[in-house]
């Protein structure tokens, strides 16, 4: 397959286990909906801190495409880490 088909592939995926991830977190440790915990952490700034426990979705993504030998899609969802990571820079600067 295409090198750069594969890792927008995994690029994708990357960024579904994360919003997933995201969501999942909410959903079980708030007593709030999503819409309100998501206001509540814009206002208290802890927004980078949500994406990040979010994030560790990644993780069994990345892993599982190694454990398969898909190693372009797990460098899709590396790149999609590292995305995040950026977006929670900018949260924690700015």
């Amino acid at each position: 397959m295409n090198t750069k088909k594969e890792v927008a592939i995994g690029f994708l995926v990357g960024i579904i286990a994360n919003t997933f991830g995201t969501l999942l977190y909410i959903l079980i440790f708030s007593d709030r909906g999503i819409v309100e915990t998501f206001k509540a952490a814009i206002e208290q700034e802890h927004v980078g801190s949500l994406l990040a426990l979010g994030a560790i979705l990644n993780l069994v993504a990345f892993f599982g495409f190694l454990r398969i030998k898909r190693d372009y899609r797990a460098r899709g969802v590396m790149v999609a880490t590292v995305l995040t990571a950026l977006v929670i820079l900018y949260y924690k600067v700015f």
